[in-house]
Formats: C-alpha cells, sequence, structure tokens
C-alpha cells in the first residue's frame, strides 16, 4: 500500500464540475492499493499517517502530527501510484490490486483513519476527479506499508 501525502493549507475533490468534499489545514493523502496488500498493511498505514511528525512546532521544527495540530484528512483513490515506469515509456499497472479489493481496502482505510477522530474527508473511487491543493511548504513524503 502506496501513500503519496502532501501538507496542504486546503484541497478539494470536483466532480463533474461539482465540489464533491474538501478539507482546510491538514494533509492530503493519494491511496495506491498493491496486489498482495491486506488490511493489516492500511492499520500500519492509518496509524504512521495520524502520528507522522510533519506539522511546525511554535520553534518551527516538524515535530507534531495530524492528531496533534487537529488537521484535517482528504483520501483520494490513486492506483497510479502503483505504477511501473522502469522500461520502456508506458507504465504497468501490473503491481495494482483489482478494483474491488483496492476498493474494499480503500474503504477500510477510511474507516480506520475516522476511529482517530480525525476529519475526513474523500474522492470517489475510480472516477476522474479533479484535485485542488495548495501545498503548505511544500511538504510531500511518499509513504509505504
Amino acid at each position: 500500500m502506496k501513500a503519496l501525502i502532501q501538507r496542504v493549507k486546503r484541497a478539494s475533490v470536483t466532480i463533474d464540475n461539482k465540489l464533491y468534499s474538501s478539507v482546510g489545514f491538514g494533509m492530503l493523502v493519494f491511496l495506491g492499493v498493491e496486489k498482495g496488500d491486506e488490511k493489516e498493511n492500511a492499520q500500519k498505514l492509518a496509524d504512521k499517517l495520524v502520528n507522522l511528525r510533519i506539522f511546525e512546532d511554535k520553534n518551527g521544527k516538524m515535530n507534531l502530527s495530524l492528531k496533534d495540530v487537529k488537521g484535517e484528512m482528504l483520501i483520494v483513490s490513486q492506483f497510479t501510484l502503483c505504477g511501473d515506469c522502469k522500461k520502456g515509456t508506458r507504465p504497468s499497472f501490473d503491481k495494482s490490486a483489482p478494483p474491488q479489493t483496492a476498493n474494499e481496502l480503500y474503504e477500510y482505510f477510511i474507516s480506520l483513519i475516522k476511529d482517530y477522530n480525525i476529519t475526513c474527508k474523500t474522492g470517489v473511487f475510480g472516477a476522474m476527479m479533479d484535485v485542488e491543493l495548495i501545498n503548505d511548504g511544500p511538504v510531500t513524503f511518499m509513504v509505504e506499508k
């Protein structure tokens, strides 16, 4: 399971020219589910992200977590994170989980984040989405579990 995370001032998802969801200060998570990923991967990733110290303390050091700053999280499914670009010029998606499995783990991951009492918004699994964000920093990390 892969997550490309960005610390944001705000982020939103628009579908068919209509605002679907938005968050304020917090984290945008692009989530990719690979073949072989299980609930344990989702649990480890959820725990890692809500506790990852990427927010600045009063001294300007990255020392606070999403929980500490009471930030929000926008979670967007993105199977292209599992794409392999090592060979040729066309990505291979052989490592991506089948859609049903990926959606089940995506929904499970969302439920885990909500269990941490994090304000959580989402995109729509499999939909064509316009994602807008104001990156805070910029601060961007790739996290794999």
